[in-house]
């Protein structure tokens, strides 16, 4: 980001969706048992965001909040995202 904006950089995650990438702490597979203990842990607590539109999880967004996203999107279609996204932010702060 340039100095003085304060727009956040945000990427889809499907359906409409978009996150901040800079509150992105991870973005995990939801496969196995420690990523659903994870997933029931976030609804109880409140913390839970499913953005699947009722389609299957199939990535698991952790944010600086402890928010939980869930996406129906790959895990390494959205990483590919974040990096795009970061990348070209970069290059416009060069310019």
């Amino acid at each position: 980001m340039k100095k003085g904006n304060h727009t956040p950089v945000l990427v889809s995650i499907g359906f409409g969706n978009v996150i901040a990438v800079n509150r992105v702490v991870s973005i995990l597979t939801s496969a196995s048992a420690p990523m659903k203990r994870l997933r029931e842990e976030a609804k109880k607590i409140g913390k839970l965001i499913d953005a699947t539109e009722g389609r299957r999880t199939r990535s698991i967004i952790v944010t600086d909040s402890d928010h939980i996203i869930l996406s129906a999107l790959q895990t390494e279609t959205l990483t590919q995202r974040l990096i795009t996204q970061t990348l070209s932010e970069d290059d416009n702060e060069a310019k």
